[in-house]
Parts: structure tokens; sequence; C-alpha cells
């Protein structure tokens, strides 16, 4: 069964609707803004005014925690004052880990609670068990005991309730029955789920965070197809947790949230950054925006089903392809990171001084995509050093000019033409031509295209051909094709697939793969991890480009981070930061600009920052080290998931982790800067 329509267009799934408060969820109601408050909840003047700005910011649903019975109580007088400040049509939900007795305090007073379902009534030990059935019964009737109580009082009082997936705090249950997977987070969700249903109680939505957008996007896709199986149609929560902050928490959320909703799947959203919260909601408000304006676009007849493209969508794997070499130690296969192209301007020797000047050491521009409209211009290309050329070439220059300059390129050298589906006899030229040069043809088509080219590529083989989409692609007017460039991609791996071509794959942003193409820099990156990053998490993708950046520096910089926010390529050190909120024991934003400052130069090391033990050792999941708040103004440290220094205070907190980095081996020094 697969878990949406189309992967080719966005139809949106069908959902009941869920009431919080006066606001509807799911059904046809539109993209539902959510964030979270950061103050001490006991500081109950404090908190309504978080909660006031971020309503005026845009926030429709306003979350805020309550770690215990005490906090519970205090969302009596935020709810009160909040709806004397003129609010009272926002409604407010209660964020519980661990208490079931704070549940049942909070739930007297706001219109929904959020419960973990990996540590609500349970406690995490990563102790190693085998559970028999007999066990595993003995668990659930627990779980049962302690979940009715909220349900049946959510049912009374007409509250909604989220149940709220976590990748790192599944219980140890769930963990040494399904480990820590995608299948384990909706196990755990559904066990929930299940209990919620023998009461006659439906208004219920869920989520599947992780910090790894890979995860999020499976589990979320697993537990639609679970649902389904079940007839159950509930409204689905948004989110990438401790996605960080700046550029970098920007692009790992739009790629997972992104891809879901292309895919037609959720209901409401939040967007998690180490930031005050009110910059979330200018991202959310960008992403819902797009998303909702492919919902007004008719659906693509006869596109595939989950799967169609033989993409697995609920584990990844990425595409086998052939191996090309594009120059001395610049090769394109499965075994080879994506490579990174970008554009030059009309003087290439200009676009080649500025990348030369940008210290790209780490993130190098591989490969220079030049526009050639005539032969002549190959002659005066300068050398483009350690980076080989991608040479665009307009329609209407004939592949007869190309010869007597063709001796002065590097073999590998990318010679890039689109092709209409008739023009069977040019692509077949062009094709021996690259062959015979040494060469490597990067064929731009449509979906259609390639489909009616299929019996030409079927004989000539892929071993010198990359395939790209066409500049030129719009969606088809009357639904007949697929609705945006993520589904001509994916279309396109399809058509390969169905031919036995394991031809690369090269993804290229370009304005006419944008869904709402803006003016700033934030369009342009969520456009980008919109499409890239979608690609890149279903293992589609050997080449990236974007070209929608007019600077050559930025535009490199921006393809490397859509890689490492995808977790295709990884370029720097990795940071898994929470968002603040009142749990947290020290300034999340400052600490986490500090440790970034000492380590940000350890290509490949990944630090968890995490402002208490609820977004602790669970929620790191994959990180090699942690700096965890674990009581007012100390630090526990972690390498891997064990804890190995407590209460540290918090003044040397940093020096030690630097020393934990060291003595592990992953610590290089950082490269002088020049004057």
């Amino acid at each position: 069964m697969p878990y949406c329509a189309s992967r080719c267009s966005t139809v949106r799934r069908s959902t009941t609707e869920v009431m919080v408060g006066g606001v509807g969820v799911g059904g046809t109601h539109p993209l539902r803004l959510q964030s979270m408050t950061t103050s001490d909840t006991q500081d109950v003047a404090a908190t309504v005014q978080q909660s006031i700005a971020l309503a005026a910011a845009g926030c429709e649903i306003v979350r805020i925690t309550a770690p215990n019975v005490a906090a519970a109580r205090c969302l009596g007088a935020i709810r009160t004052q909040f709806t004397a400040a003129g609010f009272g049509h926002v409604p407010l939900v209660a964020d519980i880990h661990f208490l079931p007795s704070a549940a049942l305090e909070a739930v007297e007073h706001v219109e929904k609670i959020r419960i973990n379902p990996g540590n609500y009534a349970d406690q995490k030990k990563f102790a190693v068990r085998e559970y028999s059935d007999a066990d595993y019964g003995t668990e659930l009737q627990r779980l049962y005991d302690a979940f009715s109580p909220l349900v049946q009082r959510c049912r009374t009082l007409g509250r909604a309730l989220r149940i709220g997936t976590n990748h790192g705090s599944l219980s140890d249950r769930i963990m040494n029955r399904y480990g820590d997977t995608p299948l384990g987070m909706v196990e755990s969700a559904l066990e929930f789920l299940r209990i919620a249903e023998s009461h006659g109680y439906r208004q219920l939505i869920l989520s599947m965070k992780a910090s790894n957008p890979k995860v999020m996007i499976q589990a979320y896709r697993l537990l639609v197809q679970r649902m389904a199986r079940e007839h159950m149609h509930y409204p689905l929560h948004l989110g990438v947790t401790e996605a960080g902050d700046g550029e970098d928490g920007r692009i790992k959320s739009a790629i997972g949230i992104g891809s879901l909703l292309l895919d037609g799947l959720g209901d409401t959203l939040r967007v998690s950054l180490t930031e005050d919260s009110v910059h979330e909601l200018p991202v959310a408000r960008a992403i819902a925006d797009r998303a909702m304006s492919l919902w007004q676009r008719p659906p693509g007849a006869g596109s595939p089903e989950a799967g169609g493209d033989g993409i697995d969508p609920y584990q990844f794997a990425r595409r086998e392809t052939a191996t090309l070499s594009l120059g001395p130690g610049l090769a394109v296969g499965p075994a080879q990171p994506p490579r990174v192209i970008v554009r030059a301007g009309a003087a290439v020797a200009t676009t080649l001084a500025q990348l030369a000047a940008g210290r790209l050491t780490d993130t190098p521009a591989e490969i220079i995509l030049v526009q050639v409209a005539a032969a002549a211009q190959l002659a005066d290309l300068p050398d483009p050093g350690a980076s080989a050329y991608a040479l665009e070439l307009a329609p209407a220059l004939p592949l007869a000019d190309l010869p007597p300059v063709a001796a002065s390129l590097r073999p590998g050298t990318l010679l890039i033409r689109a092709f209409g589906p008739d023009e069977a006899a040019p692509l077949t030229a062009f094709l021996q031509f690259a062959r015979s040069r040494q060469l490597v043809l990067a064929a731009a088509l449509t979906p259609a295209g390639l489909a009616a080219l299929a019996p030409t590529l079927r004989q000539l083989g892929d071993d010198r051909l990359v395939v790209t989409l066409a500049g030129g692609w719009q969606p088809a007017a009357g639904g007949d094709g697929p609705g945006h460039a993520l589904g001509a991609y994916r279309s396109l791996a399809r058509h390969l697939r169905a031919l036995g071509s394991r031809a690369p794959l090269w993804i290229r942003n370009t304005p006419a793969t944008a869904v709402a193409a803006g003016p700033d820099f934030l369009s342009r990156l969520l456009e980008a991890s919109f499409l890239s990053g979608a690609l890149l998490c279903d293992g589609l993708g050997d080449l990236l480009s974007i070209e929608t950046e007019a600077d050559p520096v930025r535009a490199t910089r921006l393809a490397y981070n859509v890689l490492q926010g995808a977790g295709a390529r990884l370029s720097k050190t990795e940071f898994v930061a929470c968002p603040s909120c009142g749990r947290t024991l020290f300034d999340l934003q400052t600490t986490t600009q500090r440790i970034r400052a000492q380590t940000g130069h350890l290509k490949g090391v990944k630090i968890a920052i995490m402002g208490c033990i609820v977004n602790g050792p669970g929620e790191m999941a994959d990180a090699d080290f942690g700096y965890v708040g674990g009581a007012p103004g100390k630090i526990n440290l972690y390498v891997g998931k064990n804890c190995v220094q407590y209460n540290l205070p918090q003044a040397d907190a940093d020096a030690r982790l630097v020393a934990l980095i060291k003595e592990s081996g992953k610590w290089v020094e950082p490269a002088a800067a020049s004057a």
C-alpha cells in the first residue's frame, strides 16, 4: 500500500478534522503554523508575553512546556491572561514528558496536550532485555492504565491530543524489539493510538520527529502507510527536531518538512530553530505557502505510486549508477559523494578568481558550468585548475562546429545539450562524439522526452551519459504529467530504471524548477532544499548545481549545506541543537555559537547541544559527542550515548568537551587564518 497518491504530483492526503480549540487541523483546513515559548512556564508574565509575540508573528497554535505539576498548574493563569490580551482564539498546547500527573493537570487549562510515547510513564535506561510476548503484553497493560485517564479526560473536555514520537527518545521496550528505527517510532505511536481508539477518542494528531531528515521522512511515510492499513486518517504535525540555527537549521527543516508536503502529507508544522521562536514563523509561513500553492494544481494523471521509481520510501539506499571520470581525482558514481557544479558568470576567469579567493578548501567548486553559444568560446576558456568544465551548448550550436576545438577540452568534460522527444539522431551523434573524444554527454530531457528516446538510449548505452531535467520544463497545464520538478526528476529516474540505464542523475536548481520563486535568499534556500534535499534523501542525485544564486561562492556554500543537511556529503561539523523551551538549563543560542566557534572546523564530527535531559542522550541519537544541561549551571558531557562527566560547571564544560574530542582522536587543529 503506497504512502501517498502520487510521487510525481502533490495530491493532499485526506484526513479527519481535529479541532484544537477553535482552530481546525486537517480536513479542508490550511496548513497551521506552530511554535513554542522558551521562558520558564512558572514565570507566568514572561510566558504570556512570549505567547503574545508568537501569535502576533503569525503563530496559530502556541506550545508551552509543562515539565511538572506546578508548571502545568500555571497554564490556567497563562490561558486567562492570554485570552484577556485578545488572543482567546489562539489555542495553547501543553508539552508533557514523563509525568501523567502533569498531563492530567494541564488538560484542565489548555486546548491540546502533546505527549511523547517514548517517555510518557516510561524511563529510558538503555537497558538490554529480551521481551517475551507475555512481558510485552504486561507492558502494554501498564501503558493502558497510565494513559487511559488522560484520554478519558480529553474526551470529556473536548481537548485535542498529539502523540508526538521522537527518534531519540524511544522506550527501552520499543528499542529492544524494533531498534532505534523508523519502524520503532511508528510502533511506539501506534501503541498509544490504539489505546485512545479503544475509548472511542479520535481527536488525535501524530508526529514523527528526528534530527536526521532521512529518518524523519521515512518514519512519517511508514506511519501513514501503517495507519491506512488500519483505516486511520489522522492529521500529521510535521517538524525536524534539533535542526539547529541559521542556514543549516532552515535547510534541514525545509528538507524534511518540504519533501513530505510535496508528497501531500502534513496538516500543521513547526520549524524548530535554536533561535528566538519568533524567527521560526517566517520560515514556516514560506514553507506552508509553497505547499498550499501546489494543492491548487490538478493532480497528474497516471503518476507512479510510491515505489514506482524503484525507490524504497521506507529505507534509504542510494541509486546504483555507472561510474564516470570527469577528470583526475574527480569521479561520479555510487561510491562517490554528489559532485558540486557552479555556474560561471559571463566572465569565466572572474568566476574562477572569486572561487579561488573564497577559501573554499573543504567545499570546492568541482565543476564550472559555462554557457556556450559558439564553438569559438571553447578555445578561449581559461585553465580551471583542479576543477572540470561543464559546457552548456546552445540548442542551435551544430555538432559540426565542435571537432576543431574539442582537442583543447580535457577528457571527462561535460557537454550539456537539451534534446526533444523527436531528436534521436542528434542524441546519437552527440553521444557518439562524446565517446570518441572521452567526453561525457549530459542530456537535458523532459520525462516525456526520455520516454520517447528510450529505444535510442537503450541502443547507445550509458557509459558516457549523464541525465538531467531540461531547463524549460514546466508542469503540464492539463494535469497529465508531473506537477513539480521533484516529480519530474522522480519520473526521469523511473524511466531510466525501466530502460535499464545506470546513467548518473544531475539535480539542477533553476528558476524553472521553483515551486514559487521569490527574490530573497530564504526563497532560494527553501527551493533548493525542497528539490535537492528530497531527491538526495530518496537516494537520487550524483551531481548538484544551484543556479539561482548569482554569487558563485554563495552558490557553492549553499550546495554543500544542502548536501550536509540531507546527510549526503559532510563538509563541516554537524551540530544537533535543540530549540529553547521552558525546560532549558542554559542559553542555547550563545552556547551553540560559542561551541561552533571552537569546533566548527571538525569535518564529519557530530556534536549535540541539548538544553536538558529530555533532549539529552536519547535525542542525540547518533551524535559523536553531547553537551547536555544536567542541572542549573551544570553540564553533562557524553561520548556517544555514554555520559562521561556529570554536573560539570558550565564554565569548565567547553574546554572539557574539546579535550574529549582530542582524546577520541577526532581533533584536528584549525587552519591558521591568513592576514
